[in-house]
């Protein structure tokens, strides 16, 4: 079972947006859940896309990104699909994933107010 930490977020399944930023710096990837027409609201450089409905299809590309154990960063609107994705990486041996809490929404609040909200 995770715990929340100070900063509102599942200790080991979670990262701020700031720890996501600070993480992306250092190397992590970043996986995009939300679906396509979303990606044309707002979206994020550099981002894979991988809607969550087809993640336990496309696990080998994910492993790909985790590669070494490199950190996952898992984004969608709010972070709920998020969540969800990163809880099944989990499962599939993927420890390295970390959905960024608040979503895409908190990212553009936090970090780059370049990055529409809707």
């Amino acid at each position: 079972m995770s715990r929340e930490s100070e900063h509102g977020v599942r200790e080991g399944l979670e990262a701020t947006p700031r720890e996501a930023q600070r993480m992306l710096e250092g190397g992590a990837r970043l996986l995009d859940v939300r679906e396509t027409a979303e990606l044309e609201q707002a979206s994020i450089a550099g981002a894979c896309h991988i809607p969550l409905r087809e993640i336990e299809e496309r696990l080998d590309e994910i492993e790909e990104l985790a590669e070494g154990g490199r950190p996952v960063l898992v984004l969608c609107h709010h972070g709920q699909r998020s969540l969800r994705a990163t809880l099944a990486l989990h499962a599939h041996g993927i420890g390295s994933a970390r959905s960024v809490a608040g979503g895409i929404d908190r990212w553009s609040a936090e970090i780059d107010a370049g990055v529409r909200r809707y």
